[in-house]
């Protein structure tokens, strides 16, 4: 019989983390991604030459509904301790705005919560005790500062789809997101920093798309700024 210390990376993923998730109540389709990278690396410029470096990508990235990420979870071998994965886990989810961070190594979890103020950041969980998703919504709308059913029925609004399979860059995302809670927050007025090439038609046309969608009733005004 395989022992749990000889599965791969990948096996605890499917064997272990991937059922809890589905016992919690996510779904597969719609709310679960793996190996979601959210980078192409860092360009280097040497001379004449360019190299990039390592693309960022996480295990798992959990979302409320399309679009809308509200935690990661990072997996390691059984070799590995249960938080292993934390620190990436973390470093990830400051770049893509996410407040729940979970680590496992398929014996539990480890979960950090970005939100907490009682000095119980940090927290072992079962894997049956993972959080689901209407919790973490909860969490999220703390993080964001999301207080009344109007600002969350605004934030809560879906993005555009066009029935491809294109979808934001992970900036994209953040700024669509950000600008639209800022706006459902009461703050009419937003500028967007942008460099060129980076979609800003695209970023400004999902923001107009969901708060129409959302039928906010405020008059609210935003620049988008190209950067050279």
């Amino acid at each position: 019989m395989t022992s749990k210390k000889d599965l791969s990376e990948r096996d605890i993923c499917t064997k272990y983390i991937q059922p809890a998730l589905e016992k919690a109540g996510w779904n597969p389709l719609t709310q679960i991604r793996e190996e979601v990278t959210f980078t192409d690396g860092r360009i280097y410029v040497k001379g004449n030459l360019t190299s990039r470096g390592k693309r960022k990508r996480a295990d798992y990235i959990l979302y409320y509904k399309p679009n809308i990420p509200i935690a990661i979870i990072e997996a390691k071998d059984n070799k590995h301790s249960v938080k292993a994965g934390i620190q990436q886990g973390l470093n990830y989810a400051e770049i893509l705005d996410i407040p729940s961070v979970y680590s496992s190594n398929g014996d539990g979890f480890y979960e950090h919560d970005r939100t907490c103020t009682d000095g119980n950041i940090e927290t072992d969980l079962t894997l049956d005790q993972f959080p689901s998703p209407e919790i973490l919504w909860q969490r999220y709308k703390k993080y964001k500062g999301i207080e009344t059913e109007e600002q969350e029925r605004i934030t809560a609004q879906d993005y555009f789809f066009d029935g491809s399979d294109r979808t934001p860059r992970y900036y994209q995302q953040i700024a669509i997101n950000r600008t639209v809670e800022a706006i459902a927050k009461g703050q009419n007025r937003i500028l967007l920093t942008m460099a060129t090439g980076t979609g800003k038609t695209y970023t400004a046309f999902q923001i107009i798309h969901r708060l129409w969608k959302g039928k906010t009733k405020n008059a609210y005004c935003f620049w988008l700024i190209e950067t050279p």
